[in-house]
């Protein structure tokens, strides 16, 4: 049965080759001051950051440049930023780069006025935004976070070894986002298989919770479908248009905070992954491929109808003369051969994860309610003995 919600979604959205034309029409809507905000500079040698200032220079924008922002944004790096778009009177943040990019673009547009610490007020305490909130729009480099149309951040502290998500409000959400699915293109294959199972992880996270015949699930299959079918032609073809195209596509869909509607969700597999970045600031996807066979593996036993429905939708399984518990794990089987297919990271001690971090990780790790089952700290150490 589905439960009771509310949805909305305000992002607008530019898709396709022409979707830069569209920046021109919502940089009108904005002051003049524009916080451009981008990661480690590949938008230089692209040519994407070019076409960005030539559209922003002929709408008389004045740009602060925020440059720098890494794979796992930092709360140094927040704070640098909050100071950026305090100072500059920043009317706009344009964030133009992938999830990462995207995420800080927000962190920094609830911070900046923040009389508190952000870092302990949204990220450890949770609290909601009750200040100055600079809007953020974004120019997509690479998919998987679906942070352009959704309200969730993602920062790390080194120091304290924790990598934190808040998912803020609608408020919070990107106005624009520019999806031009060739802007992804030039990106390394790591990256790019990365980004491939950060979606399916997304997918997976909100599908298995529940066991009602709830019409996000059939969804949900369908995106998946889509994903592992497309993903196989752009791993051997990565200019292949409307594989890329269809990928872009899913990757927003699939956390854009539709799909979860009359859920319970689970979202340990993010946890964990986590806590692995705040220890080794590893690739997202791969810290999620690493540990995912081994955590569905543990909680298969007590979501087996779930599991099994997954198997014969989205692995075509076939059931005959097998019981419940082996046709849902010849579907774990089939996965597991995919992400080896696609090459992905299977083991976290590939990631830099030693013996001597296991515990630690567990503490970091958020226990969540939504799964098939709720964790203990030994339930999470075993997973990652599992993982290495």
């Amino acid at each position: 049965m589905l439960g009771n919600f509310v949805y909305c979604n305000p992002t607008r959205l530019y898709f396709g080759e022409q979707a830069l034309d569209g920046l021109q029409k919502e940089l009108e809507k904005y002051g003049e001051n524009v916080l451009l905000v981008y990661g480690g500079g590949s938008i230089k040698k692209n040519g994407i950051y070019d076409a960005v200032m030539r559209i922003l220079q002929s709408c008389g924008k004045h740009v602060i440049e925020d440059g720098g922002v890494m794979p796992n944004p930092t709360v140094e790096k927040l704070y640098e930023g909050c100071a950026r778009a305090k100072e500059g009177k920043a009317d706009l943040i344009l964030a133009v780069g992938g999830g990462s990019v995207c995420d800080y673009a927000k962190a920094v547009s609830v911070s900046a006025y923040c009389e508190q610490d952000p870092w302990e007020k949204y990220y450890l305490n949770m609290e909601d935004v009750d200040n100055q909130i600079i809007p953020v729009g974004c120019v997509l480099t690479m998919v998987g976070t679906g942070s352009e149309m959704n309200g969730g951040s993602v920062i790390t502290n080194h120091a304290q070894k924790l990598k934190i998500g808040h998912v803020f409000g609608d408020n919070v959400m990107p106005k624009f986002a520019i999806l031009n699915p060739k802007f992804t293109f030039t990106l390394p294959k790591y990256q790019m298989t990365a980004g491939f199972f950060d979606i399916m992880s997304h997918i997976l996270e909100q599908y298995f919770s529940g066991e009602d015949d709830n019409t996000s699930d059939y969804v949900m299959e369908g995106l998946l479908r889509s994903l592992i079918h497309s993903s196989r032609i752009a791993v051997n073809n990565p200019t292949d248009y409307e594989a890329r195209s269809n990928i872009m596509w899913i990757a927003t869909w699939a956390l854009n905070t539709f799909v979860a509607m009359g859920k319970a969700t689970d979202w340990e597999v993010h946890m964990i992954g986590q806590s692995i970045g705040a220890y080794t600031d590893a690739t997202h996807g791969m810290t999620l491929s690493a540990v995912s066979i081994p955590y569905y593996k543990f909680i298969l036993p007590y979501g087996v109808q779930k599991f099994k429905r997954y198997a014969v939708n989205v692995w075509d399984v076939d059931p005959a003369g097998k019981t419940d518990e082996q046709i849902a794990r010849e579907g774990l089987d089939r996965m597991e051969a995919y992400m080896k297919e696609i090459g992905l990271v299977m083991h976290i001690s590939e990631l830099g994860v030693t013996e001597d971090m296991l515990e630690g990780i567990a503490d970091g790790t958020f226990i969540m309610q939504g799964g098939y089952r709720v964790l203990t700290h030994e339930d999470v150490v075993q997973i990652l003995k599992a993982s290495m």
